[in-house]
Formats: structure tokens, sequence, C-alpha cells
């Protein structure tokens, strides 16, 4: 029996002191499950996008000018009806240059100190409804002959086919995913114009012709200036949003028309003649909103945490 309590006694003592050298070996818990930080938004990268708006504003005057340079009063030529022509074939003709645009843009940025954005975007429009033409009645009296006239119209006509521009950008990141930002740069246009005068007098010599009229026309690309400003919003991490407003001026070009002028029927000599000038300015004011896709292309790899 003494036997008995003796190994129970040490069983117990042996049971208890490994307990407790358990308990003093260090302990291996396991790894905390990782979560993921939330992707950080850049701006940094290639894009390509597509905008839409609508043109509106800008120089709309056709400047028409007719100036006398001829008359022959030993074939019925008059000075007065030449005058009387010069006169009915002078103004500013105004046309609509508005209507709607829309193309694609390519572009890069690079983020800076956090909250900036530089870049540069090109990007080219055509136009639909931005080709007007006007028609105005015109007339003048003739001088020294009472009651005699020169009546006829003026028709003119302006449009453009396309629109690019190649400007740079920047900006500054109000927050991370929203983009307020000025950009200006070159601007370049297919550009047409037309105008024509045509006139009639009942009152020239017999065998002179009483009506008359000559057309001009230009066509050719322009290069000037655009300036303005926007807003953009990254709203997913690859893909964002614009508004954005330009002004832009391709300048003023001038051309000019055949004579304007009568003849005699019988032989081709001029009674007289006068010349005429168009001038007119393409600029005009732009609305549009577009789409990037942004693909990142040389923007900073993402640092990865090690465990």
């Amino acid at each position: 029996m003494k036997n008995l309590l003796l190994s129970a006694t040490a069983l117990g003592l042996a049971l208890t002191a490994g307990s407790a050298y358990a308990a003093d070996l260090p302990s291996r818990k396991a790894p905390p499950t990782y979560i993921a930080p939330a992707p950080v938004a850049t701006w940094t990268g290639f894009y390509v996008g597509l905008n839409a708006g609508g043109t509106f504003g800008g120089t709309q005057d056709v400047n028409v000018g007719t100036y006398g340079l001829y008359f022959n009063p030993a074939v019925g030529g008059s000075l007065g009806v030449a005058s009387a022509s010069a006169l009915a074939g002078t103004g500013n003709f105004p046309v609509s240059n508005g209507g709607f645009i829309g193309g694609g843009q390519i572009g890069y940025n690079y983020q800076f100190y956090n909250n900036f954005v530089a870049g540069l975007e090109a990007d080219i429009q055509g136009l639909a409804g931005g080709s007007s033409t006007a028609t105005s009645a015109t007339g003048a009296a003739v001088p020294g002959i009472a009651g005699a006239t020169v009546t006829g119209g003026v028709t003119t006509n302006k449009s453009l086919d396309y629109l690019g521009t190649v400007r740079g950008r920047i900006g500054y990141l109000v927050t991370p995913t929203l983009l307020l930002y000025g950009t200006g740069g070159l601007a370049y246009g297919g550009a047409n114009s037309s105008s024509s005068v045509f006139q009639g007098y009942n009152g020239l010599s017999a065998g002179v012709t009483t009506a008359w009229g000559t057309a001009g026309s230009y066509s050719d690309t322009l290069v000037g200036w655009t300036a303005g400003a926007g807003v953009e919003w990254l709203f997913m991490p690859n893909w964002s949003a614009k508004l954005e407003y330009l002004y832009y001026d391709l300048g003023t070009v001038s051309y000019g028309s055949g004579a304007l002028g009568s003849v005699v029927a019988a032989t081709g000599a001029s009674a007289f003649t006068n010349v005429v000038g168009t001038t007119t300015k393409f600029d005009g004011h732009i609305v549009r909103a577009g789409v990037n896709y942004h693909f990142n292309w040389g923007a900073p790899a993402p640092v990865l945490a090690k465990y």
C-alpha cells in the first residue's frame, strides 16, 4: 500500500513538472490574413479616347468689298453705274458657323508632386452642320441718273471640314481622381469660303450688257492657336470622363474674284470693270465631352509588401 501511494505521488509530480515545462516553451501563432490595400489612383501614362460636342460663336461676317478699276465712256461705260455697282457689291454678310463636332484624342500624362499633372494631347475632329450660306439682296442708286439703280445679290459661304489641335495640359488634382486643368497650343483646320456677286441694270447704252457677275473661293488648311480649360474625372482605375472648353483662332483669309463689270456684247470691250475681294476669319468656341482609356504605360510599378 505504501509503495502504491509513493508511485501515485511520483506520477502526479511528473505530470505537474511536464505541464510547467510545456508552458515555458515558445509558441508559434498562425500569420494574420493578408488584406490587399486599395489601388492608388495614378494619372501617369498614355491614354486614348473619343469626344463629341458643339462649336459656336466666333467671327461670322464674310466681308465682301467691290472697288472701281476702270470705265470707258467711249463704248457706253458710266462712272455712275460703276460706282453704284461697287457700292451694291460691298458689305459684311453674316453666316452661322455653329455645328456638331466629334472625333478622337491621344495623349500622355505625368503626375508629379502628388497633386500636379502635366501632359501633351493631340486630337482631330470632323464637323457636321458647320457650313453655312447666306444670300443678301443689294442695290444702290446710280449717281447723276434719277431713279436708276444697280440691283442684285451677294452670296457668301464659310465652313470647316475638320479641326485638330496639339496642346499641352497642366492641372491640379482636387482629389486623387478629380483633375482641373488648363490647356493650350497649336490648332489647324480645313477652311473653305466662297462669295459671289451678281448684278443688273437696264439703263446702259444699246449693245452693252446689263447683267454681270463674278465669284471667288478659298480652300486650304489653316494653322493657328487654341486655349481653354477643363475638368476630368478618373471614375475607374483605367477610365476617365472629361468636360472641356476651347477657343480656337485659325487666322484671317483673303481671296479675290474675277472681274465684275459690263462689256459691249458685240466686241467684248469693257464698258466698266470692278474688282471684288473677300475677307473672313476662322475662329470660334468649342464645348465638348469625352471619355479616355488610360493604359498606364510608363507609370511607376506598385511597391509590394514583403513578409
